[in-house]
């Protein structure tokens, strides 16, 4: 008998379903969220095991490499796909999640997703790590302007190596003050030299890594830029076009067309937010800074006709193109279009 199984992965244990070719449920069960667990129940099954599917998430990556190893045919489903499906369901529990999740599979109605390779998840584990530290240290900025504001104390525009000499600069004389925002500085300071050397570590990092120094042959893209498309991508062939990168990090516009309404709504905003903010920040870098080249040309004539909001979110999606070709191709990026025409004579 086939059987395509369906897993829903939580922290603790996982729902287990097993249905047949015709849709009809085999096997329930449970199993604790561990390789090994997860392995001898699936061997224990009743039939063979055509496929295995799992919702993308947090364990899902982990636990995708142990079953594959194992020589069970694992999938990873899309996770907006797979909520949108079991939407339907009255009842929501993780059994039936499970079989919504088997039956999807039975039926072929899923999107793969792609396991990224180890290094490409523990250089995302240190991107993260970066966009944390930053974040902490931005908000405890905003604490204490907000502190400070309350008594009319107003810091203004400052850059951040003056930070800390302009809030002393206001709570000098008033203790009270000064006791609640030594603390917070304090902790800032801290934050501010372990976000440098995690900055240096990744500046070291792409400087070592040959596809990063060749994406940042394009104006506007940094270690930080290079390294997260890097490690989102993880391997350029399993994009049979450069344009499919556009769509897939959610930089197109979405659309809602029913009978004679067709509305083109703002960009979609699926896929990777990490990938879509380092393109869009590369593409804001480009358009006011940097040595100008036919992209920041074509942008400007955009911006001309739509606005310079719209076209950054389109320089943005064309950026993603446009390394993904350099990636696959092995080539620098180009700064003219005659550079290009030779480029594709050649």
């Amino acid at each position: 008998m086939e059987l395509y199984i369906g897993l829903d992965v939580s922290l603790a244990s996982t729902a287990i379903c097993a249905v047949s070719g015709q849709g009809k449920i085999v096997m329930e069960a449970t199993a604790a969220s561990e390789p090994e667990e997860l392995v001898a129940a699936l061997k224990a099954m009743p039939g063979g095991v055509v496929a295995v599917g799992l919702e993308a998430g947090p364990l899902s990556q982990w636990l995708y490499r142990y079953l594959t190893d194992a020589g069970f045919a694992t999938v990873l489903m899309e996770t907006r796909q797979v909520k949108g499906a079991l939407k339907a369901m009255p009842i929501k529990t993780d059994r039936r999640d499970a079989e919504g999740i088997a039956r999807l599979l039975q039926m072929g109605w899923y999107r793969p997703v792609h396991c990224k390779s180890v290094s490409a998840q523990e250089m995302r584990a240190l991107l993260s790590a970066r966009k944390a530290i930053q974040q902490a240290a931005i908000n405890l900025e905003l604490s204490i302007r907000g502190v400070l504001r309350n008594f009319g104390l107003k810091m203004g525009r400052v850059a951040k190596g003056r930070f800390e000499a302009r809030v002393h600069e206001l709570t000098e004389g008033n203790p009270m003050l000064e006791a609640a925002a030594n603390p917070i500085l304090a902790t800032r300071r801290a934050l501010r030299q372990e976000l440098a050397g995690l900055e240096k570590a990744l500046r070291d990092h792409a400087k070592e890594d040959p596809v990063c120094r060749m994406l940042m042959t394009m104006p506007g893209v940094g270690p930080v830029v290079a390294l997260t498309v890097k490690a989102t991508i993880d391997d350029p062939a399993r994009f049979r076009s450069s344009k499919d990168i556009g769509p897939w990090v959610g930089l197109t516009p979405r659309r809602e067309q029913s009978g004679e309404r067709d509305i083109m709504g703002q960009i979609s905003r699926t896929g990777d937010v990490g990938l879509r903010t380092a393109l869009y920040q590369a593409a804001t870098t480009m358009m006011h800074r940097g040595r100008k080249n036919w992209l920041t040309a074509w942008a400007l004539n955009v911006a001309k006709r739509r606005g310079k909001k719209r076209a950054t979110v389109a320089l943005a999606r064309r950026i993603g193109v446009v390394l993904h070709r350099m990636w696959t191709d092995g080539t620098d990026f180009r700064f003219t279009r005659e550079d290009v025409a030779e480029a594709v004579a050649a």
